[in-house]
């Protein structure tokens, strides 16, 4: 047995001393933590073992699917690279009509060179009897910096932030969650009975069990998980990071908890989010609909339930997505498409996602969130991968239209992931971002020094060049201050067009 020490936030008092035994790969730890909830950790060396939730092997709702050995089809493999299209479509991403200045930023840690990134820890912690969520964190030791809470997008979950809990686990306190019916924190035991002797897949019983009555994957409840993961877990407010849902997420949370949030960024955050009207915003309407997303799942949505199942866990299907919304091809994305691979094979994926799909919408808006979040003076960032084939640019643009005095960073190339598609960028953005939030505006925002972030009124692009696995890369990103409109944007593109040609 060893003895470790753990570092908490001083509201959340924790015995401090953790009895660790050590396994193979893995060093278990048990933490009494306040108000008698559980959590169970584990230090993650190695992505590559298996993130199985039991030790039971479940049957599959299409049968076992083996790993692929090679890398996943239309991604190179490497890191050598940008490849969005021909050279020609690359190099016109910095015509942008402005002198685009270099800057050098840190990249991530290069573990093959000795740097050493920051540890990461495996939990569960346990919400209410029989809900179980996974999170993520690292930078445990760093009790007098900020703390950071990532959301995922749908699909995926804490893995999607392992390049900013390796990295930003270094300076700040991280944790990534997985939402309650993704990734790790689907649940470990069937939320319905059956007659049958045994259920392949779970979700589709004649009766709902107890703990999972009046259960939905719903907007609602991922925003009340984020509530009580930082009032118990965390214990004070935090900087939130969206991706996708993720980011609807984050801000619809702030929104309601303005007292506990010191910041939002969203990156490539989806505007909308359920079809169903809430039941209570719109309780006449929401009448109309005889299921939400309950268990168990009716007949009729047992069999859309299995028909679209089968063919978006196939594992070529998962790799069409991952094509679709990494701009970069040359990137590995093996890691991520394992850990949606392992989590379609769960007994109750695929009800989880039926329950999802259903799932009345919040009782905000994204724009009603956005509007309170403005009013409260809850700051935001936007960061946004201009080559976002789902959330294009005109929607962080609207974002920002409807919150001017908060910075708007564009990424190019990158997609709908740019936090795992440019880290390195994300992460340097991020850090300046909160920099200049604890100093209450004394440090300048990333990419404007300190003159230019009290003039700078319309937009300004600059390169960032960094290093990864010892090749230089670059991306463009563009900052864009409180009077920029979509017309600057045109009229500087098509000055620049004219310009050139007034120089053949």
């Amino acid at each position: 047995m060893e003895v470790v020490s753990l570092h908490s936030p001083p509201c959340c008092h924790l015995n401090r001393r953790l009895l660790v035994k050590k396994r193979s790969s893995r060093q278990l730890v048990k933490i009494p933590l306040c108000r008698k909830r559980r959590i169970l950790c584990s230090k993650v060396h190695y992505r590559t073992e298996s993130r199985a939730l039991s030790n039971k092997d479940h049957s599959l709702l299409n049968g076992k699917v083996t790993r692929p050995s090679k890398p996943v089809e239309g991604f190179s493999g490497d890191s050598n690279g940008y490849v969005i299209g021909s050279e020609d479509e690359v190099g016109s991403m910095s015509e942008t009509g402005d002198s685009v200045t270099m800057v050098l930023i840190p990249g991530l840690p290069d573990e093959s060179n000795g740097e050493c990134g920051a540890p990461i820890s495996s939990c569960f912690w346990e919400w209410k009897p029989k809900f179980n969520v996974h999170y993520e964190i690292s930078g445990s030791q760093n009790v007098n910096s900020p703390p950071l809470l990532f959301l995922p997008g749908f699909g995926v979950g804490s893995f999607h932030y392992e390049k900013q809990l390796k990295d930003l686990g270094r300076d700040y306190r991280v944790w990534a969650i997985d939402f309650l019916g993704q990734g790790m924190s689907l649940p470990t035991e069937n939320p319905t009975s059956s007659s049958k002797e045994e259920d392949l897949v779970w979700g589709f019983g004649d009766k709902t069990e107890p703990w999972a009555t009046d259960l939905v994957y719903s907007m609602d409840l991922w925003r009340d998980q984020v509530l009580y993961f930082v009032e118990e877990v965390i214990g004070e407010p935090v900087y939130l990071v969206g991706n996708s849902l993720g980011g609807f997420v984050a801000l619809y949370f702030a929104a309601r908890n303005p007292q506990l949030v010191k910041g939002v960024t969203l990156l490539n955050a989806t505007p909308f989010w359920g079809f169903l009207p809430n039941p209570i915003k719109s309780p006449r309407l929401a009448r109309i609909f005889s299921w939400s997303g309950t268990f168990p799942l009716p007949e009729s949505i047992r069999k859309l339930t299995e028909f679209v199942w089968q063919r978006i866990s196939d594992p070529e299907c998962i790799a069409d997505v991952l094509r679709q919304v990494y701009a970069d091809h040359s990137l590995n994305v093996d890691n991520v498409f394992h850990c949606i691979l392992e989590t379609t094979q769960h007994p109750a994926a695929a009800a989880s996602f039926a329950s999802i799909m259903f799932a009345p919408q919040a009782q905000l808006s994204f724009r009603e969130a956005l509007s309170r979040c403005d009013m409260n003076g809850v700051p935001i960032c936007l960061m946004y991968g201009k080559e976002d084939p789902w959330v294009k640019p005109v929607w962080g643009l609207e974002v920002k239209k409807h919150v001017p005095e908060a910075p708007y960073y564009e990424i190019s190339p990158a997609g709908h992931c740019p936090h795992d598609e440019v880290p390195e960028v994300v992460n340097y953005l991020l850090r300046g971002w909160i920099k200049s939030l604890e100093s209450q505006g004394a440090a300048a925002l990333p990419l404007l020094d300190d003159m230019q972030s009290e003039n700078i009124q319309s937009s300004i692009a600059k390169d960032l060049e960094f290093v990864r696995q010892g090749s230089n890369k670059s991306v463009i990103v563009r900052f864009m201050g409180s009077s920029f409109s979509l017309w600057n944007r045109m009229e500087s593109y098509f000055t620049s067009r004219f310009a050139k040609l007034e120089t053949k």
